[in-house]
């Protein structure tokens, strides 16, 4: 993992993850992968994004897939601008735009839910294998896959990890979504479900619970009806395997 790291040492390297690197070369932003990617599946993604970007949505586009230090990488547009979770910690007590953000945050995911995209991979296909990669007994995994089927399929672009850190705001006052790599086709609700419980998992439960009391109204969908969605969801983030996140998330897949 080091010896992937150190490899970009020479770039203008803007933050890393356990086995991605994400760098700025020029006017155009690179997210290279290491050896646990395939091709295939940095194809995918890029592909997951092209899709994304032929829909009309707001993203960076994707510019060629390139070898960098022996990894694959994709490169893509470079947006310029800070991240809508900067623009929340800079209001620091200014609870009136930060309000503003929050409630431009939920717009620009309708904005997403607007879209459908057939072509890409169906949420719930998705959730049926990690249900099954989750861990939990046998009876647990038993009521989620049929508590699954038993929702209304649905086909609008679900973003799968729609948090502020993914949303870039220019100077120009333009929203570009980023990161499309847990993209999928599937219902807005559950979408909804997993952004408040990655609001929750931070630890801004005020903030997750607002941002539901927005997704609810602007959507017109009942409270009761995400709740639905919430156990699926909580059993899909869990595959993670995040000490810290095991036990909220158990709470919310308790399905009794």
């Amino acid at each position: 993992m080091t010896n992937f790291i150190d490899s970009f040492q020479a770039k203008e390297v803007l933050s890393t993850r356990e086995n991605k690197v994400f760098y700025k070369e020029d006017d155009t932003f690179v997210k290279a992968f290491d050896h646990s990617f395939s091709l295939s599946d940095i194809l995918n993604e890029a592909l997951n994004q092209a899709r994304v970007q032929d829909a009309g949505l707001n993203v960076p586009k994707i510019l060629e897939i390139i070898q960098v230090e022996g990894f694959w990488a994709i490169r893509q547009e470079y947006i310029a601008g800070k991240t809508m979770e900067t623009l929340i910690q800079e209001a620091g007590n200014d609870e009136e735009t930060k309000a503003d953000l929050l409630e431009r945050f939920v717009d620009i995911q309708m904005k997403i839910f607007s879209y459908e995209e057939p072509l890409l991979r169906h949420w719930k296909h998705k959730m049926k294998r990690l249900i099954d990669e989750s861990g939990y007994n046998a009876t647990i995994r038993y009521e989620l896959q049929s508590r699954l089927n038993a929702m209304p399929n649905h086909y609008k672009i679900c973003h799968g990890d729609f948090n502020p850190s993914n949303i870039i705001i220019t100077p120009e006052d333009e929203a570009y979504v980023l990161d499309w790599s847990h993209v999928t086709s599937g219902n807005a609700s559950a979408d909804a479900a997993l952004t408040y419980l990655l609001l929750m998992l931070e630890g801004k439960d005020s903030v997750a619970e607002r941002y539901l009391e927005l997704f609810c109204l602007k959507s017109d969908t009942a409270r009761q009806y995400v709740n639905q969605w919430m156990p699926i969801v909580a059993a899909g983030q869990s595959t993670k395997k995040k000490d810290e996140e095991i036990e909220f998330l158990a709470r919310w897949v308790d399905i009794d």
